[in-house]
């Protein structure tokens, strides 16, 4: 919750433009899936927009935090689960979103992660996957330097710093998932898939799911 509150101005914008390119292709009768909700930030905007919106976490302390801050959203609902084995039926969500670079924070494979949500996902739905674009990288540098200094990180490494990794001297990394990589995930996957880079600070990869 701190690293959003030392976010630039640049960041803040970064963050508003990714939630509304999301907002902006749910219908009210959506059932939309987040993974990685975490504190559940963006829940409240997703459940305004949909009809039920579901957030699912690892952290269990996240979780709680967020049944307290979330209470009094009837249309949300946040269930401890692993994102690369879900519990959910097949064909059970409209869109499922994984979103602010969630697709490098999951310590499983990603090519798995995708396929999991597209398992999910109801035939004509959507799937949204996004991380940084390559442009973006002095902002982004520099919130993590504000993270560093704020005590929320440790002390970077800039030896190791670049490519769009950031490192810390602490051991925490954060990678991105650059257009040739996404290209890579996607291959042998069958589905209808896009990349589109919004705000000049988030690069997309949209899927559509074939209709049965």
């Amino acid at each position: 919750m701190k690293a959003y509150e030392c976010a630039p101005v640049r960041v803040r914008q970064y963050l508003d433009a990714e939630i509304a390119h999301v907002c902006d292709k749910i219908k009210p009768n959506d059932t939309v899936l987040e993974l990685g909700c975490g504190y559940g930030r963006i829940l409240p905007m997703l459940a305004q927009k949909a009809k039920l919106a579901y957030g699912i976490d690892t952290s269990l302390s996240s979780l709680i935090l967020a049944k307290e801050t979330l209470a009094i959203y009837s249309n949300i609902s946040m269930l401890n689960l692993n994102a690369v084995q879900l519990s959910f039926r097949d064909h059970t969500f409209d869109m499922t979103i994984c979103v602010q670079n969630g697709i490098s924070a999951f310590h499983v494979n990603q090519k798995d992660l995708i396929r999991e949500s597209i398992r999910v996902t109801k035939p004509g739905g959507i799937i949204l996957y996004s991380t940084y674009s390559e442009k973006f990288w002095n902002d982004r540098l520099e919130w993590f330097e504000r993270q560093s200094q704020e005590g929320l990180l440790g002390e970077i490494d800039y030896e190791r710093t670049g490519n769009g990794n950031i490192v810390c001297k602490d051991g925490f990394t954060t990678t991105t998932v650059n257009p040739a990589q996404f290209i890579e995930l996607m291959n042998g996957i069958d589905i209808d898939w896009r990349l589109e880079e919004i705000d000049q600070s988030s690069l997309f990869c949209e899927m559509t799911k074939n209709n049965l």
